[in-house]
Order: structure tokens, then sequence, then C-alpha cells
């Protein structure tokens, strides 16, 4: 992994301001869905399903909404639906790579929000393999440095995730991103909760092996792209390679 990544910090920032909205709430939801398909609907048997629950738990997903989303994942009920995962690449603003992972039960309608995304925020399309390779797969764990009333260190997470397979711990600010393997996510997660460390989010991730450095205007536009490509109902998460200094970031 290359560096500080400033941009984790905005996601961050991003991902809380979006819940406040509601906004992720759809995404949540879809993601408890299909983690319950995929590995069963028991939470206790289903590391995915697991983590894809306190997530929505800690972006104030109602549970009447998880318990729902469980079921549907599950094939109780009428309205079960069967999404299917697809990746998109394309390039932003000033060359900026981008992978955008939706999950549909449309693909003609998933293909044509993104394009249509794409084409009028400054973007285009890419094909398959040619933007892809600059990312690589990565377990991420985002632990907020206040943890109650103690503030925590980086070397209190360190401590506690270094004998379980993490990579890294970065400082990010009011976070510490904790980076692994995608296979070790399950038991740096578990070595955080048996340490007392809280933390707000456990996801396999894409995380950039080469970064490109942004101005003002840059970061402007492909922060745009980002938001037009979020607010596509079958878009789950966005995945670009930019990095902006603290100047520009405080600016922005």
């Amino acid at each position: 992994m290359s560096g500080h990544s400033k941009w984790a910090t905005t996601k961050h920032k991003k991902a809380a301001v979006d819940a406040k909205r509601g906004k992720m709430f759809a995404k949540l939801v879809k993601n408890i869905e299909v983690a319950a398909r995929t590995g069963g609907a028991d939470p206790d048997g289903n590391p995915t399903l697991y983590d894809a629950i306190q997530k929505a738990k800690k972006s104030s997903v109602p549970n009447d909404n998880i318990d729902r989303a469980v079921k549907r994942g599950g094939g109780v009920g009428d309205d079960a639906v069967d999404y299917t995962t697809i990746m998109y690449e394309g390039y932003g603003p000033n060359g900026v790579a981008m992978l955008v992972e939706c999950l549909t039960d449309n693909k003609n309608r998933a293909a044509m929000e993104v394009r249509t995304a794409m084409t009028r925020s400054g973007g285009t399309m890419a094909d398959p393999g040619s933007v892809s390779y600059l990312f690589h797969r990565k377990g991420v764990i985002i632990v907020p440095r206040e943890q109650g009333e103690v503030e925590t260190t980086e070397d209190d997470v360190m401590v506690a995730v270094l004998d379980a397979g993490a990579e890294d711990v970065n400082d990010l600010g009011s976070v510490f991103e904790v980076v692994s393997e995608p296979t070790d996510l399950v038991a740096v997660r578990t070595a955080l909760q048996e340490a007392g460390l809280d933390y707000d989010s456990a996801d396999a991730s894409f995380v950039p092996s080469v970064q490109v450095e942004v101005d003002v205007d840059g970061a402007t536009k492909v922060l745009k792209l980002i938001d037009a490509l979020e607010d596509c109902d079958d878009v789950q998460n966005v995945y670009a390679n930019f990095d902006a200094s603290d100047e520009v970031m405080a600016q922005l």
C-alpha cells in the first residue's frame, strides 16, 4: 500500500455525511441481502453478514429494515431479489483510475446509469482489465481514535492486530485504517474486538497501488464524478486512486 491516503480520510467523512442523509441506507440494506443470500442468514456463521449488519447498525439503519433484509437474502418472503455483482472500470479527470462496483438485478440498467454518470461528469469508461490492475483487493477496517472517553493510539491498534495478520495501520486523523489481506479480515476484526477496540466498518475493499496527485480543481472534479456515480441506485462502491495534499483537502 502506498503512503498515507487522504482519500481514505475523505471517503470516511463523506460516508458519515451520506449516512446522515439516509443516502446510504439502501446500499447497506442491499449488502445485507447479498451477504445473507451468499453465506446464509445466520450472522454467527456468516462473517460477511455479521460485518454488513454491524455497518448498517453503526449507520443508524433501523433494526426492522435489517431484519427484513436478512430474511429477503435468506429467501424468506415473496420479495426476495437476486442481485449480481458487476465491476465497471473508467477514468476520471486528471487520468484518475476508477472502479465502480454495482449490485443489481438489471445489468442493462446498471450499465446505462454508470455510463451516463461517467459521461456527464467528466469521466470515460474503460475496457475490462485496463484499470483494475492498479488496485489490490484488501481487507480494510476503520477504527475511531475516540473509544468512548479514551483516546486510542496507533500503537494500541498495532499491538491488537499485528499477530492477527494486519499488514499496515495508517493514522488518518480522527480514525485509523487497518489494512490486511481479505482472508485475514475476520481475524483482524476479531482481534480488535478482543482488545476492547470498537470499529466503524470492516470491508473487503480495493486499495490503489499507485496514486495520482491532484490539485484543488482536480479533486473537486473527481469528487463531483464520484458523487454522480454514488447517486446511481445500483452503485455500491466507487474506488479511485487520486490523492491530494493536506492543503488541498483543507480547501475542499
